[in-house]
């Protein structure tokens, strides 16, 4: 689920692409110096391969290599949601409706060739007519995606949509136009790194000098695919590779006492929800018992023991990292009599068994599902967990199933994650939720231009969601990364923001 999302705000381009990222800091007073390959450890799987800018990258070496080569329109920044990439600066217009985006001056391909609004306009139009494409640019047909002169680029959304730039935050990879699917692995984009060779999930990439965004530092960096994070974490520590990216809590813990080793922690990087399906039919449809399993998870447990403490306690909304998330919202603390109390109410039925499916994809995912079948024993209900492998994961419980555990790497807006799961219709809505109230909410948060009234309707899209959501999200996970010593400008900003290394630079 690397790329179960998108976003933006606005911001000058240089400043977001040499400072947007955050980095994390040097403790030796070096000076930034050019030259060197970094060579990086990223999970992935062999059967999850792709080479598609536009796929499902479920493999997170594939995301590196994909999101160094080619750029998006904008990313996160460190200031605001949002930040330039590939788009210097955009204007809405006064209904909220029409986004004009212009491109950054002397932005090229890696072959020379100036970049268009046509090539952006290509590339978001065969973006939108992928499987995922109406998840990711939601309310924007592909006919209403258009060029005006060479370097503007305008969208237009059936809707008024105050927060549309994050849309185009995270899966915006620029083509040049009329690409063809059999040329796509060795398709020029417009990046930091070139692409120098690749082989079953393992990657050279060399730096691009003529990048719009800044001077690179390092000459080059090698990403090599491991399907575990012990391995990777194995291979760091053995000084096979300087950085290992996303290596766990595991791994952090078990580096922390060795000082030839920086442990870079990235706050509540990745959300690990419980999916409960809402729909008719669903032993979850009814909003008691909802709440009751909420009720029932130790919250507190679950972040001390899955993620041994690298991580915060979440209150079931989804968007932690959002400026306008509401903290204010009570949090919810275990209370088994409230659980069983609202169980019978409910009319529940606690002599059957119930299927919590979860996979081995990150760390501490099936771990999450086991202890909270052991909690939920104590409110007298019975859960068995049930591994699966990630494709039969994915080809039959994702958005199906009933009962499972997901995780979203990346901690995106709270607008973001109601327009992808939550909306009535959304293309990745994995526990079928509908509710009017809350996609009324949503709509008039969208249609809301004065920032801080938008704030106030936040926190309405958030109570609803608190309230009767499919989600059951009682943690963050910190993102973790370990890397040698030498190893300095390292990203610090959670999700997409992680593999932003055009900052990386390497100390003598």
């Amino acid at each position: 689920m690397l790329l179960a999302g998108a976003a933006i705000g606005s911001a000058a381009l240089l400043t977001a692409c040499q400072g947007g990222g955050g980095t994390a800091p040097s403790n030796t007073g070096n000076q930034p110096r050019p030259g060197g390959t970094l060579r990086v450890g990223a999970l992935g799987r062999t059967s999850a391969i792709t080479r598609d800018p536009h796929g499902n990258q479920g493999n997170e070496s594939d995301y590196l290599v994909i999101a160094l080569v080619y750029d998006t329109l904008t990313a996160p920044g460190a200031k605001a949601n949002t930040a330039g990439r590939l788009a210097a600066s955009w204007t809405p217009s006064d209904d909220l409706r029409t986004w004009r985006f212009t491109l950054a001056k002397g932005a090229v391909f890696h072959d020379g060739t100036p970049v268009t609004a046509d090539d952006v306009v290509w590339s978001l139009r065969r973006l939108r007519n992928t499987p995922a494409g109406a998840a990711r640019l939601p309310g924007i047909k592909a006919d209403d995606i258009t060029a005006d002169g060479k370097d503007t680029v305008v969208l237009v959304s059936d809707y008024a949509n105050a927060e549309l730039p994050l849309l185009t935050r995270l899966s915006t990879f620029v083509l040049k136009k009329d690409t063809a699917d059999k040329d796509l692995p060795k398709a020029p984009g417009t990046g930091p790194f070139k692409l120098d060779w690749y082989r079953n999930g393992n990657a050279r990439l060399v730096r691009n000098d003529h990048w719009h965004g800044g001077k690179v530092l390092l000459d080059a960096i090698e990403v090599t695919m491991f399907e575990s994070p012990q391995a990777m974490a194995n291979a760091l520590l053995a000084g096979q590779i300087d950085l290992a990216s996303n290596a766990g809590a595991v791994a952090g813990r078990t580096a922390a006492a060795r000082k030839d080793v920086q442990v870079i922690r990235r706050p509540q990087d990745m959300a690990m929800p419980i999916v409960m399906r809402t729909s008719e039919g669903s032993p979850f449809a009814d909003p008691r018992v909802r709440e009751a399993f909420k009720l029932v998870v130790d919250r507190p447990a679950m972040v001390k023991q899955v993620l041994s403490g690298y991580g915060t306690v979440a209150n079931d909304i989804l968007g932690t990292a959002d400026p306008a998330y509401a903290k204010d919202i009570p949090r919810r603390a275990r209370d088994l009599d409230k659980a069983k109390r609202l169980l019978k109410e409910a009319n529940f039925d606690l002599g059957k068994t119930y299927d919590l499916v979860t996979t081995e994809d990150i760390a501490g995912l099936a771990e999450s599902a086991t202890l909270f079948a052991a909690q939920a024993r104590e409110a007298g209900i019975k859960v068995d967990v049930v591994k699966q492998e990630s494709g039969t994961f994915y080809d039959r419980t994702w958005l199906k199933g009933d009962f499972y555990t997901n995780y979203w790497g990346t901690n995106d807006s709270v607008v973001f994650f109601a327009s992808k799961t939550l909306v009535t219709g959304a293309g990745q809505n994995e526990a079928n939720f509908s509710d009017k109230d809350f996609d009324a909410s949503y709509r008039d948060v969208l249609g809301t231009k004065d920032t801080a009234e938008r704030a106030r309707k936040l926190r309405e899209l958030q109570r609803i969601e608190h309230e009767r959501s499919g989600y059951l999200l009682w943690g963050m996970a910190d993102g973790i990364d370990l890397a040698a010593a030498k190893v300095r400008g390292l990203p610090t900003l959670p999700g997409y923001g992680r593999v932003q290394l055009e900052n990386a630079w390497l100390a003598r």
